[in-house]
């Protein structure tokens, strides 16, 4: 295969293109693809070579002529209806020939083929044309990232629902805050939902660190200890917000998994302090299953949201782990998720993370006993 610069002698533009899926012989070609269209940014060929094998993605070329003149890579988040456009390439040389819009039509495709419901991407602020054709297939702009490229250069956050049933929502603002521990998921969901409804809190390590000691079990499974919802409440409480709690069984809830006879008797004491405080403050905690309906209802309202969740349809790991709810429709339910997942994720893809409803109910239960737990916040006797 030919890696040579491509000039308007070398092709012929009326000669049909095919579009078809990426597959390991063409990584020498991608290289030099990339080489040819980006001055920065560039996805090495350690990076090429790990997609081409990675599972959870769509990966597609655009051939002409046994020569590789394009690619788009879309990478899945598992457990959720998202997708994003982590990275598209068109030969500059033909830009201008309608070969992009083919190749993201593709890529839409083969994304609602696997499942998923919106596809997100992030564009350069300077690229008129990139944004245009976005724009002309349906995608909105919804936040931006400044100095997001290598050259320091801002880009556009945007969304298209891919799936023809779904309907453009208008996601809202909301504060995002990437936990700094692998054990402070809580304190930095809760950080989140309070900074939603007061510019008061500042959201950071110190406040991550005093909510974590306020609300944390000491211990989970063999690590750090988990955040408890009565624990998160009150500290939420304590800071002037008004909360109620949802869980769908008696305490205890954590030490199912935690193996030591002294570890699980510290956690069921702390427990029990929790509901004795709880009590105590006339905290309201409904001993049920929450309602999605009161959820959404509540949301509208102007509350904030936090749900215990099971890690393992995301990543294999069966982990609690507390994230915000920004949203609900009629399709999906929103997430703002404090953990970036792996090495090839950001921030972005953290961020009003689509999950279609049924889909809710099984990621929002959590261990052998099927716990369900969340918290609703707001600042009724708030000061501001």
């Amino acid at each position: 295969m030919q890696n040579m610069q491509l000039d308007k002698s070398q092709l012929d533009h009326s000669q049909a293109f095919t579009i078809r899926d990426c597959k390991a012989a063409d990584l020498t070609a991608l290289v030099a693809l990339e080489q040819r269209c980006f001055d920065t940014d560039r996805l090495s060929k350690r990076s090429f070579s790990y997609w081409i094998k990675a599972k959870h993605r769509v990966f597609m070329v655009v051939e002409q002529e046994t020569q590789i003149i394009g690619y788009g890579l879309v990478i899945m988040r598992k457990g959720t209806r998202l997708a994003r456009l982590y990275s598209i390439a068109i030969d500059k040389n033909i830009e201008g020939k309608g070969i992009g819009r083919q190749l993201m039509l593709a890529l839409e495709k083969h994304t609602v083929d696997a499942g998923k419901l919106f596809l997100r991407l992030e564009v350069d602020k300077t690229n008129a044309r990139a944004i245009g054709l976005y724009e002309s297939m349906g995608y909105k702009i919804f936040g931006d990232y400044a100095h997001y490229y290598e050259n320091n250069g801002d880009a556009f956050r945007m969304q298209k629902p891919i799936r023809q049933v779904a309907k453009h929502k208008q996601l809202p603002s909301y504060p995002w805050y990437a936990q700094t521990t692998d054990f402070t998921c809580g304190p930095a969901a809760l950080m989140m939902a309070m900074a939603s409804l007061s510019e008061k809190i500042q959201m950071g390590q110190p406040l991550e660190f005093d909510l974590w000691r306020e609300a944390t079990t000491i211990f989970m499974m063999s690590g750090h200890g988990g955040c408890h919802p009565l624990g998160l409440a009150l500290a939420a409480e304590k800071r002037g917000f008004k909360t109620q709690v949802y869980i769908n069984q008696a305490l205890p809830l954590f030490t199912s998994g935690v193996r030591q006879a002294v570890k699980k008797h510290t956690v069921e004491v702390i427990e029990q302090q929790f509901e004795t405080r709880a009590k105590h403050q006339n905290l309201p905690v409904v001993y049920a299953d929450f309602d999605l309906h009161a959820l959404k209802n509540a949301l509208m309202e102007g509350c904030k949201v936090l749900s215990l969740i099971s890690t393992y349809r995301m990543d294999g790991y069966k982990v609690p782990h507390w994230v915000a709810i920004t949203a609900i429709d009629e399709e999906c339910l929103y997430l703002h998720d404090p953990s970036v997942p792996e090495q090839h994720a950001s921030g972005f893809d953290c961020q009003h993370i689509p999950v279609a409803l049924d889909d809710f109910v099984r990621l929002s239960s959590y261990g052998k006993t099927k716990l369900r737990t969340a918290l609703v916040i707001s600042k009724d006797h708030f000061e501001e």
